[in-house]
């Protein structure tokens, strides 16, 4: 059996659009006709640019290959071009074709994914969703609004949820790492504050930003939200200073997270090497699946915990929770539940009750609905996440919407 041929649809997720402004999929077929499906979590460059990247990826290391050597596709894939570094760009191309090689030789075998990644360690994962405005709340507002964000996170917990995650700290910046403005380390604390009051020990709070400040910064803000115990403090200096993160983690007693915009066991050694007690691999991103098998292994051997990343569509989603299924060092996965993400695999994984029962189906357990995803293409000009241009201000709050523009 040898990888034959690809095909790449680029879908737009229609409102609210959680998940990003398009999501990268692939379809790999085999030349005795298994099809393997992957999600490539990659926005360095715009979608028709990233077509032809991973198109190239596929020709030149995994066209003719069998899918069961992704090791070898890897290492081809990282050494591309006399480079032997993570790329962003590279990685995220492989990483989608990789998970489509996992999802071919679990349909081909008959049997899950999780299945060929050492077994069932977990019968079910823990999930996590960011507070999303409901159907009454007003955008912008619910941004900047701890009141509305108290609903959201009671929604949550309602249906079962046992953490809920936001960022109310302000914009992020091409300027970053900055200093949080009074307005934006008030409205953090009261966030927390009220979220704390609201759910009482029902569910942990995950207080997220995106790279956004100085280590000086970051410190001065977990000074203010440590009363109310969040488990982590996400990503909170840029992903290019590790040593500034060991300062964050090193003064504060609030867990480090960190990992969405780190790819290959390279990056995720470097940081837990700088203080990083939860990684959080995005598997579209970091190398795809035995890249994720890998990074678990170093987490545990360090005693940290992973909690794969999702900000994209299910595709991705269905590898992360094969790979959690995995890992005796699971934390949580993130979760998106909008109608889109569960018509696009017709419903086949769910959350129920605040968990994602193991999936069962062979391969990544998912029939994707390939109508659906070419009837909604891209037709923006955006890229998958944006940050602000504009630097921060300093004389009154700022409210920032997401790294994508809501499409209400």
């Amino acid at each position: 059996m040898k990888l034959a041929d690809l095909d790449v649809i680029v879908t737009a997720p229609p409102p609210p659009g959680w998940g990003g402004q398009y999501w990268l999929l692939v379809k790999v077929t085999t030349d005795t006709g298994v099809t393997g499906w992957g999600e490539c979590y990659a926005s360095s460059v715009g979608p028709e640019a990233m077509t032809a990247v991973i198109r190239d990826v596929f020709q030149r290391h995994m066209a003719g290959e069998s899918p069961e050597n992704v090791e070898l596709m890897y290492r081809r894939a990282y050494s591309s071009g006399f480079t032997q570094r993570p790329d962003l760009t590279v990685m995220g191309a492989f990483s989608g074709l990789e998970m489509a090689c996992w999802d071919i030789l679990g349909k081909d075998r008959d049997c899950p994914v999780w299945a060929l990644l050492g077994g069932k360690v977990n019968d079910r994962v823990r999930a996590y969703s960011y507070l999303n405005p409901l159907k009454t709340h007003k955008l912008p507002e619910f941004w900047g609004d701890a009141d509305m964000a108290v609903e959201s996170a009671l929604d949550l917990v309602s249906r079962g949820y046992t953490a809920v995650k936001f960022d109310p700290a302000g914009p992020y910046t091409i300027r970053g790492g900055h200093q949080p403005s009074l307005y934006d380390i008030e409205t953090s604390a009261r966030f927390c504050a009220k979220i704390r009051e609201a759910v009482g020990p029902k569910a942990d709070l995950l207080f997220g930003t995106h790279g956004q400040f100085t280590a000086a910064g970051a410190i001065r803000l977990a000074e203010a939200i440590q009363p109310y115990s969040p488990l982590w403090f996400e990503e909170p200096v840029p992903p290019d200073a590790p040593e500034a993160m060991a300062k964050v983690a090193s003064a504060v007693s609030i867990p480090v997270a960190t990992g969405e915009r780190l790819t290959t066991t390279v990056e995720f050694a470097g940081a837990l090497a700088h203080g990083a007690s939860i990684l959080q691999p995005a598997l579209g991103r970091a190398g795809g699946i035995w890249q994720g098998k890998k990074i678990s292994v170093l987490a545990e051997a360090a005693g940290a915990h992973m909690a794969p990343h999702l900000y994209a569509g299910p595709i991705e989603w269905a590898a992360n929770i094969h790979l959690c299924v995995s890992i005796p060092n699971l934390l949580i996965a993130e979760t998106i539940e909008t109608p889109f993400h569960d018509q696009l695999i017709k419903g086949t994984i769910r959350v129920e009750d605040g968990y994602i029962p193991a999936p069962t189906a062979p391969g990544l357990g998912i029939e994707v609905d390939e109508d659906l995803a070419r009837a909604h293409p891209f037709t923006g000009t955006g890229l998958h996440l944006e940050m602000q241009s504009e630097p921060v201000r300093y004389d009154a709050p700022q409210l920032f919407a997401g790294g994508a523009p809501v499409k209400i």
